[in-house]
């Protein structure tokens, strides 16, 4: 029988993954790139993200362009767009149906099986919210590291895993660190 304690601390742990999330579909540094000129006063650092992309220089001066055509982007950032909106939602959606299914919540009366019920659909659609993330992260970050690797990639184009590539695999270990399973034992 699961304790309302670890219900929180799981439900908590899930929330902050959802935010965390957010904030990854958000940042522009899934790829990045650190380019210096033939002296350090030209370096600059480029940044990709699934919505726009971004220059900073060394004198502190930061340009960011937002994508001009959805079609003109290559599969995986497409991709990773649609899955990270879905992802958004249904971290939504999760929250608001796990919170129905705790045991410290009135919703669905005493009924522990009906409960139980909600609270085990809140946590699998946890984990599915985590999958959302997961995929489109580990997409871009295969096709960084291919395209890396690549000897036909000119130099000037090579990225490297972004801060937003970190925090998305943290995302998706938050989100699903929830235990719908033990749910099932009320």
């Amino acid at each position: 029988m699961v304790n309302t304690g670890m219900q929180l601390i799981s439900f908590t742990c899930a929330v902050t993954g959802w935010i965390m999330a957010i904030a990854v579909t958000a940042l522009p540094q899934w790829k990045v790139s650190a380019f210096i000129g033939s002296n350090i006063l030209t370096s600059e650092i480029k940044w990709e993200g699934i919505w726009m992309n971004c220059v900073y220089q060394t004198t502190g001066h930061m340009q960011c362009k937002t994508y001009d055509s959805m079609l003109a982007l290559p599969p995986d950032i497409q991709a990773a767009r649609a899955l990270m909106c879905l992802a958004i939602f249904m971290g939504w959606l999760s929250c608001t149906v796990s919170c129905c299914g705790m045991k410290c919540t009135t919703c669905a009366g005493d009924d522990r099986q009906a409960k139980a019920g909600i609270a085990l659909s809140g946590g699998v659609l946890f984990i599915l919210t985590g999958l959302c993330v997961l995929i489109p992260v580990s997409w871009t970050a295969n096709t960084v590291i291919q395209d890396f690797y690549n000897p036909n990639v000119p130099v000037m184009h090579k990225r490297e895993l972004g801060q937003a590539i970190y925090l998305g695999w943290a995302s998706f270990f938050f989100v699903t660190c929830t235990d719908p399973i033990s749910d099932l034992k009320t």
